[in-house]
């Protein structure tokens, strides 16, 4: 699985997912750090990459154009620290490997953590 690190979070994620058997890369190595979100999105797709971030708005692009793809990790808590929450995102990414080779959003927060499968969008009447 290959993971899209976004410009909210550091750079001193790559080693950590590297270093436990994921291939990532920092959005500042590949594409342009004031990108829209919707470049990022979009070269996601196109590299079959997993969006892992700290900005809530690729939910809401997922939810907004229905798409299927592709898969984004949401991380919801205030410390965003590789040291402090590396474990805790490894074991996630672990447990969630088909879910996100599939299609999901995966929001994880202090607490809890929710799996949606997508496409978001609901089925019109």
């Amino acid at each position: 699985m290959k993971l899209l690190i976004d410009m909210n979070l550091s750079p001193d994620w790559v080693s950590l997912l590297s270093e436990a058997g994921f291939e990532a890369v920092h959005w500042s190595v590949v594409g342009d750090p004031s990108a829209a979100d919707a470049a990022i999105m979009d070269y996601a797709r196109a590299h079959d990459c997993v969006v892992f971030t700290h900005d809530l708005d690729f939910g809401a692009i997922l939810a907004a154009t229905g798409a299927k793809t592709p898969s984004v990790v949401q991380i919801r808590t205030q410390n965003v620290d590789p040291t402090s929450l590396g474990e805790t995102v490894i074991s996630l990414l672990r447990r969630c490997r088909e879910h996100l080779e599939s299609g999901a959003l995966i929001c994880l927060d202090q607490s809890t953590e929710r799996v949606r499968i997508l496409p978001l969008r609901r089925p019109e009447n």
